[in-house]
């Protein structure tokens, strides 16, 4: 591992016609780097060879749900992280999406759980919550909660998804039980706490995954609440795709030493997403989009609009024009959000149009584009919806339909992001 102020390494990596303008690139040629605080010490782990999870030591039994689920060689962020945490390190990892974060936390928490003594079995093994997920979306914390059920298999671990849309009713059961793992969002987490059902003075543990969001001043409130529950005595991991500097500032109000390990670019998107735009009158939109879809993709398309009524009209529009689409956002139950993420990930239906609430956590493989259907908010919402393709190394291409008066936007996010499109 190199410090932030080296020279960073090469990065290695495995894993038609057009109405208006069209530019495109791949990767970024001359690119700007990334600003790095110069009080923060990032080390970069770029130049880390994979090593297999064998050598990490690791529990038989949580082996055994590694090879159940495919996993030999660690990715950067784990071959940094994994070692961190197995010391009860505090850390802050910030890496490109699709690199394999998840992880890089579920790992170390369940190599304590299985080693901590007393051990399972022993009758003076005490039930009761000893590690704390926090993610922001219900997608999210569902596709955390599928992991670490996937390497418990073997182990008598448990663990239980807290987020709404659901019944309380399991959750507090669960929660009231002392749980080993919660997997949770905020908001569901605060409605238990106020019904006096959780108990976190014991937990060992916390996890703030996709942490720029988090702490971010709309979840910051609650976040200190829950905090507030929790032991000052604890291990703290904050995992994300970006990490502003004033989000890190926050963090090591909360931390002790953490270490700070970079993978890949702060602030940028993956290298493995080749990058275009297009100029398409507001009106136009639409069709375009269903030609391109019909004629240029070639696979699975996730759509990003910035409203929950936009991602209704643009998948209702879609439809009548014979593209089998289903829309995701926060006003649907979640019933219909699986059924939404399930149908697109079985190729149901080849398009899902999504609000941002899909940008976290959407961990779908195959995924050949992401369309922008107006240009993001944020440069970091523009980083984690085009993080959805261009995964574990392969890769992806972004499309950002730009209207007239989108084009200072447009060209703001490009000069953030470092990207020449030619």
């Amino acid at each position: 591992m190199t410090s932030a102020n080296s020279s960073p390494p090469p990065h290695r990596r495995r894993g038609g016609a057009a109405r208006g303008r069209r530019r495109s690139s791949s990767a970024p040629v001359g690119a700007p780097a990334p600003e790095i605080a110069s009080d923060i010490p990032w080390e970069l782990g770029d130049d880390l060879p994979p090593t297999t999870f064998k050598n990490l030591g690791l529990d038989s039994r949580l082996m055994a749900g590694c090879a159940d689920m495919g996993y030999e060689d660690t990715r950067p962020v784990q071959t940094a992280v994994i070692p961190m945490a197995l010391e009860g390190r505090d850390v802050v990892a910030c890496a490109e999406t699709g690199t394999g974060k998840t992880l890089g936390f579920v790992v170390p928490i369940l190599q304590r759980l299985l080693t901590e003594q007393p051990p399972y079995g022993d009758a003076q093994r005490e039930p009761y919550t000893r590690a704390l997920i926090l993610a922001p979306t219900r997608e999210l914390a569902s596709q955390i909660e599928d992991t670490i059920v996937g390497l418990t298999y073997h182990t008598p671990c448990s663990s239980v998804p807290v987020y709404g849309g659901v019944e309380m009713g399991p959750q507090e059961r669960a929660l009231k039980a002392g749980v080993d793992i919660v997997v949770a969002t905020p908001g569901r987490l605060m409605d238990h706490m106020r019904h006096d059902s959780v108990d976190f003075t014991r937990v060992q543990t916390l996890v703030l995954d996709e942490a720029d969001r988090m702490l971010d001043m709309g979840f910051w409130p609650d976040v200190q609440r829950i905090l507030g529950a929790l032991p000052k005595d604890r291990q703290t991991l904050l995992f994300s795709a970006t990490m502003p500097n004033e989000i890190v500032k926050l963090a090591k109000e909360m931390q002790r030493s953490a270490r700070y390990v970079q993978i890949g670019r702060r602030t940028g998107a993956a290298r493995t997403i080749t990058h275009a735009m297009e100029e398409v009158e507001t009106r136009d939109k639409i069709d375009r989009l269903a030609r391109f879809i019909r004629g240029e993709a070639d696979g699975p398309v996730l759509v990003f609009v910035r409203t929950k009524i936009g991602a209704d009209k643009v998948a209702r529009s879609l439809q009548a024009k014979g593209v089998r689409a289903a829309a995701l956002h926060a006003d649907r139950t979640q019933i219909d959000r699986q059924r939404a993420v399930e149908g697109f990930r079985s190729g149901l239906h080849p398009v899902l149009v999504a609000t941002d609430i899909a940008a976290r956590g959407l961990d779908i493989d195959g995924i050949a584009v992401v369309v922008n259907f107006e240009v993001p908010d944020t440069k970091e919402s523009y980083v984690h919806r085009v993080g959805r393709t261009g995964r574990a190394g392969s890769s992806g291409r972004a499309l950002t339909l730009v209207a007239p008066d989108q084009r200072r936007e447009w060209k703001a996010m490009e000069t953030a992001l470092g990207l020449e499109l030619a």
